[in-house]
């Protein structure tokens, strides 16, 4: 017992064990809005990009060419430092707040692209279907297209959701007391390597476990009751 004890002190972690509580919260915070922002962003944009019209889909094209190319930390600094000199009254935004526009902006490109896919994906025979039977366009998108590309397309999201969540550990170099962070705070504190990041390492498995059982329960949904009676 006292290898393990000299390998992995949990009494010098559960003296943390509030701190880790709070960087998890703030982690689970900054995952969970940048989410779901990313994902309604991202439909619009995955929209945009499909326009037949050259002055909505360039910009749009240009926009996720730009985010794809660059590093996420360079984009979490431009907005950290950039959009208060730029938005008036923004310099009394949040450090989380600014990390969450710097998420949102970046994976919303990747979700456009996972979600324009799954758009393309959709059989043709599908909207011509929900044409006949009356639908605009707004109906055919909520009750057709949007249902079966997210059916289709939840793997990859379920990826980019896991990249997300792992991406927010970046936002600690903006000052965010996230997960990271709490785990760094110990180890300069105690010297305490082996404690502090396999802590910050069972709390991200403990998200991702989560995220694994809610992604399960929306493919059931979205499946359908005949799905589930097998």
């Amino acid at each position: 017992m006292d290898w393990l004890i000299d390998f992995y002190n949990w009494r010098i972690v559960s003296q943390y064990a509030g701190q880790f509580a709070t960087g998890l919260g703030n982690t689970l915070i900054a995952a969970g809005a940048s989410l779901v922002l990313s994902v309604l962003a991202g439909i619009p944009i995955a929209l945009a990009h499909m326009s037949s019209r050259g002055a909505v889909w360039r910009p749009v094209a240009a926009y996720v060419q730009f985010i794809r190319s660059t590093p996420l930390l360079v984009q979490i600094y431009l907005v950290y430092y950039a959009v208060p000199m730029l938005v008036p009254g923004a310099k009394g935004w949040s450090e989380m707040l600014l990390g969450i526009i710097a998420m949102t902006l970046h994976h919303a490109a990747y979700m456009s692209e996972i979600i324009r896919v799954g758009i393309e994906s959709v059989p043709r025979g599908q909207i011509e279907g929900a044409k006949a039977c009356g639908m605009n366009y707004r109906q055919r998108l909520r009750y057709v297209v949007l249902p079966q590309a997210f059916a289709n397309t939840l793997p990859p999201l379920l990826g980019q959701t896991a990249v997300l969540i792992k991406d927010t550990s970046l936002l600690s170099l903006i000052t965010v007391f996230e997960l990271v962070a709490a785990g760094v705070q110990m180890n300069s504190d105690r010297i305490v390597p082996n404690e502090s990041f396999l802590t910050i390492a069972a709390g991200y498995l403990l998200i991702y476990g989560c995220m694994l059982l809610l992604s399960r329960g929306v493919s059931l949904w979205l499946a359908g009751p005949a799905w589930n009676a097998r």
